[in-house]
Order: C-alpha cells, then sequence, then structure tokens
C-alpha cells in the first residue's frame, strides 16, 4: 500500500498491472482511476485542444478526461476495475 491510502483500511488482496510499461499494484475491484492516482499517475492524456494535461475528473463517467487504453481498447479508467494482467496505455497523444 501507498502513504495515498488510508492505513488499516480492510482491502481486498492486490493484484499486479501495468501502465504504460510500469509495473503497479492496486485491490482488485478498485477503479483503475482511483489506482492510478493513488500510484502517483495523476495526467492520464492531453488536451487535443490546448495540449494540457487532462486526468479523471468525475470518477463516473460522464467526462471522458480519463480515457486510456486498455488492453489495446480506448476505456475511462474510471470504469474499469483493477484485475490481474491489465495492460493500460495512455491514448497515443497522451503523457507518457
Amino acid at each position: 500500500m501507498t502513504s495515498r491510502r488510508i492505513p488499516g483500511a480492510t482491502r481486498p488482496a492486490e493484484v499486479a498491472f501495468t501502465y504504460a510499461g510500469t509495473p503497479q499494484r492496486a485491490p482488485v475491484g478498485e477503479a483503475l482511476a482511483t489506482a492510478l492516482a493513488c500510484a502517483g499517475v495523476l495526467g492520464l492524456r492531453r488536451s487535443p485542444a490546448a495540449g494540457t494535461p487532462r486526468g479523471a475528473f468525475c470518477f463516473m463517467g460522464s467526462c471522458q478526461e480519463c480515457l486510456v487504453l486498455v488492453d489495446g481498447v480506448p476505456r475511462q479508467a474510471c470504469l474499469v476495475p483493477v484485475r490481474p494482467g491489465l495492460d493500460v496505455q495512455p491514448v497515443p497523444d497522451a503523457m507518457p
């Protein structure tokens, strides 16, 4: 667990996944956007218009600011539960 998580809280077992080729760990079932934020990954893509960093905003699937590629498919990170072996990549115009 990282210091960004509440110490002593009961959680499901942690599983491994990757983001941009970097190994990550998070409780199974946790929202991918939350897992990445807890790992310190806040910028998930760049705005197509301004090129500014974008990340999870609404955490309920309305805004699409957390768009990433999950196993090669564009998905909103706030709607994807963490599961073992996920391969998560920034969208092509995104931040590494």
